[in-house]
């Protein structure tokens, strides 16, 4: 709602920059989705290895 608020501020005060970020703004949304997906996907492989190098003391911690 506030981000609603600012670009209706926007477009009263400087209209055609507020049109221009209103086609700007999915572009950007669509350069940057790779970018989003390889984060997703780096978190996903560090969280992996983390548990399997952890495993052992995990399991040590359950037996003792």
């Amino acid at each position: 709602m506030f981000t609603f608020l600012l670009w209706c501020l926007l477009f009263v005060l400087c209209w055609p920059l507020a049109i221009a970020a209103l086609v700007i703004y999915p572009l950007v949304w669509l350069i940057l989705l790779p970018f989003r997906l390889l984060g997703f996907a780096v978190h996903g492989i560090l969280l992996a290895v983390w548990t399997l190098v952890t495993l052992p003391f995990r399991v040590l911690a359950k037996v003792i």
